[in-house]
């Protein structure tokens, strides 16, 4: 199935009624808790952004997101409305509750410094990456080096070739895209908005992304 024949979900949230509303800038990040029966949205501002997350049971941090776990339950190597994320011990994070893009990717991994020098050259060695991102933003709630883990890539296009293996593509999101989960127990979400220069994974230019969440406060 092909993200273009993918069913999308609108939400029935308003914007306005949002008790969390927060810009992330290009290759800045966000870290935050989202509450049980919580519903959280990243939107795509400007289009062609990929918006790196990491997800984690806020009582136990070592009880993360599992790409692995995710990907055998459901079936398939990518992500939209009605996926159940999962963690490594099995339990149920969170669920995709709307999608306007249509597919999501949950296999590229996310950039670091070192990574790009592979791909990409030494010239890259000190761009700043998703790995430094959520490394910063991580050490405010107790995710360090141990707890980085699968990461979600939101909006980012990685078809699998042939071959079995992974391609950087042109992005399948617009402007105002969205995606949001609904917690179905406490969770940590960890975000690098990412700053990659060297792929077209951000339309070779990073662009902001809005966070919403609607809970009780």
């Amino acid at each position: 199935m092909t993200a273009a024949t993918l069913p999308l979900v609108q939400s029935p949230l308003a914007p306005e009624d949002a008790v969390l509303s927060v810009t992330v800038d290009a290759g800045d990040g966000y870290v935050g808790l989202i509450p049980a029966g919580g519903s959280f949205r990243i939107v795509d501002l400007d289009g062609n952004q990929a918006a790196d997350t990491l997800f984690y049971d806020a009582a136990d941090i070592g009880n993360r997101y599992s790409a692995m776990d995710t990907i055998r339950a459901q079936g398939s190597a990518y992500l939209t409305a009605g996926s159940r994320l999962l963690s490594g011990d099995g339990d149920l994070l969170l669920t995709i509750t709307a999608d306007t893009c249509g597919r999501h990717d949950t296999v590229g991994g996310a950039c670091a410094q070192e990574s790009n020098v592979v791909r990409y050259g030494m010239h890259t060695r000190h761009q700043h990456a998703c790995r430094e991102t959520f490394l910063r933003y991580g050490a405010r709630v107790g995710i360090g080096p141990r707890e980085l883990t699968h990461n979600i890539n939101f909006f980012m296009n990685v078809p699998l070739t042939p071959d079995g293996g992974l391609s950087f593509a042109d992005g399948l999101s617009a402007p105002g895209k969205y995606v949001e989960v609904r917690a179905e127990r406490d969770v940590l979400v960890l975000i690098s908005n990412c700053p990659q220069l060297n792929n077209p994974c951000n339309g070779w230019n990073p662009t902001p992304i809005q966070v919403l969440g609607w809970w009780s406060a």
